[in-house]
């Protein structure tokens, strides 16, 4: 039986190391960069003469179609394998988020593996958004 100093110190010596420093730097730039693209969107869909809400609806619809296009062909895995985090950014983490289990079990059919497995993870954020907004407006009601 090992004990737990014993075992800490196995897990230590076969962990692989993390260069923290630089993988904070990587998640920086590219997060960065996926920010900056968004704004330059933006920026070029003003200088296209559209208003600032449709400017900004068209860019969240394009940063979306982007992370879901390189999600289907597995780019965006490859670049958060490097960046981590920085892929994180919200509006393309939550399309690959989305994407990624429906693009794995699309084999399953359309209903059973598209479907349902485009939920597995914005499934739960869903039901406990809509859950805490009934919750609170039964509240605001009450008082």
């Amino acid at each position: 039986m090992l004990s737990k100093q014993e075992y800490s110190k196995i897990v230590k010596k076969n962990s692989p190391k993390s260069n923290t420093p630089l993988n904070c730097l990587k998640a920086f730039l590219v997060g960065g960069a996926i920010c900056a693209l968004g704004q330059w969107l933006c920026e070029l869909f003003m200088f296209l003469k559209l208003g600032k809400l449709q400017a900004k609806t068209l860019t969240s619809v394009t940063l979306i179609f982007l992370g879901i296009l390189f999600t289907a062909l597995h780019l965006y895995d490859k670049l958060a394998k490097h960046a981590g985090a920085g892929t994180l950014v919200p509006i393309t983490g939550f399309a690959n988020s989305m994407a990624s289990p429906a693009i794995e079990f699309k084999s399953e059919g359309y209903v059973l593996g598209l479907g349902a497995k485009m939920f597995v993870i914005s499934g739960p954020v869903f039901v406990y958004g809509t859950l805490a907004s009934v919750l609170w407006g039964v509240v605001c009601l009450m008082l």
